[in-house]
């Protein structure tokens, strides 16, 4: 389970999405999570559902690789799901002891599910499409206009993407623990959940230490290289905006547009 997080992790092949601006890229993640908390019905998840199924198939990213990441997050789901079904006051459609299944809260359950699902293939999209010195710079430049109000954007910008990469890293460090304490005789798999959550505390300690020489590493590293001596800092590969990502952000004002439509009109 450890190995299905794609959250932080990039997918590299060569997509038009790939190449897209980094900046149109989060703001189009975040106005698709805006949207997604705006549909209240069957037909416009299903408009936002066609919608991100056409950028993954322009990703070239392979579903299978997506939709793993979607393990992890099950328990998650399933609690959401069995919390909306019982504790929304409804039409009741079965009892069950003091509890009550009601139409309102199958349909709310429903609408739950969709939207975490959908949120989570879309987050996951942005890092597995986008390089994260891509991702830094593009969330630089989008903070840049906040630095006459005395925001370090680019000391922010790089330490959000440090702390988003870190997630896959942390997750191969674990990996690598829980196999060597698997070789020396360690069952995380078997026995009651309590047991085996009991099980993986032994695994934080080693996790912590490796976690602090990783971050030490990489902070030597930043010196050796003379990062936040106050200089003026450059890039190799300047972002621009294409014509390329303003066809795709008529594209998507349109989807956008769409979803609001069939909100207002539906």
């Amino acid at each position: 389970m450890i190995r299905d997080i794609t959250l932080g992790q990039y997918y590299q092949t060569e997509s038009v999405i790939h190449r897209l601006d980094p900046r149109f890229k989060i703001i189009s993640t975040l106005l698709y999570i805006v949207a997604l908390f705006f549909i209240d019905d069957f037909i416009g998840f299903a408009i936002a559902w066609l919608g991100l199924e056409t950028v993954i198939c322009l990703s070239k990213v392979p579903r299978r690789f997506i939709l793993k990441g979607l393990r992890p997050v099950f328990l998650i789901i399933a609690f959401t799901l069995i919390i909306n079904i019982f504790m929304t006051q409804g039409q009741v459609l079965v009892e069950i002891w003091r509890f009550h299944i009601t139409k309102e809260g199958l349909q709310m359950a429903a609408f739950m599910g969709i939207r975490l699902v959908l949120l989570i293939i879309g987050s996951s999209l942005l890092t597995l499409t986008t390089r994260p010195i891509s991702l830094t710079d593009g969330i630089e430049s989008l903070l840049s206009p906040f630095k006459r109000f005395g925001l370090p954007a680019h000391e922010l910008a790089m330490m959000m993407t440090i702390a988003l990469r870190f997630i896959p890293t942390l997750l191969e460090e674990t990996d690598k623990i829980m196999k060597a304490q698997q070789a020396r005789g360690a069952d995380f798999e078997s026995g009651s959940l309590l047991r085996r959550a009991k099980a993986l505390v032994p695994i934080l300690v080693p996790l912590f230490i490796s976690a602090f020489r990783i971050a030490q590493d990489l902070a030597m590293a930043m010196e050796a290289r003379c990062y936040g001596s106050g200089l003026p800092r450059t890039r190799m590969h300047e972002i621009r905006f294409t014509r390329t990502d303003a066809g795709a952000a008529v594209v998507f004002v349109i989807f956008l547009a769409v979803i609001v439509l069939e909100r207002l009109l539906w």
